[in-house]
C-alpha cells in the first residue's frame, strides 16, 4: 500500500511535504479601500527552482493570484488530518 501512495503522488505531483508557498486570491483595492485577501491553496517549489506544483481550494473568476513564500509559524491547510 506504501507503494500506492508513492506512486499516486509522483503521478499528480504532490508533496507530502509541508508547502513552501502560499496561493491568495486577491480582490478589491478600489477607491481607496483595501484588497480582500482570501487563502486560495499551496504551493511546492520544484527541486530545480524553475517552477511550483499548485493546488487550489477554489477558482477565482475575477481578482488575480498571489504566491507568497509560507512563513515557518503559517499552519499548513492542505495537509490538516
Amino acid at each position: 500500500m506504501a507503494n500506492d501512495k508513492k506512486k499516486n503522488s509522483e503521478e499528480t505531483g504532490k508533496q507530502d511535504k509541508a508547502p513552501t508557498h502560499i496561493v491568495y486570491h486577491v480582490v478589491g483595492y478600489d477607491n481607496g479601500n483595501k484588497a480582500n485577501w482570501t487563502r486560495a491553496g499551496a504551493a511546492w517549489a520544484h527541486k530545480d527552482g524553475e517552477g511550483f506544483n499548485v493546488a487550489l481550494n477554489l477558482f477565482p473568476v475575477d481578482g488575480r493570484l498571489v504566491i507568497r513564500t509560507r512563513k515557518e509559524d503559517e499552519p499548513d491547510q492542505e495537509n490538516k488530518d
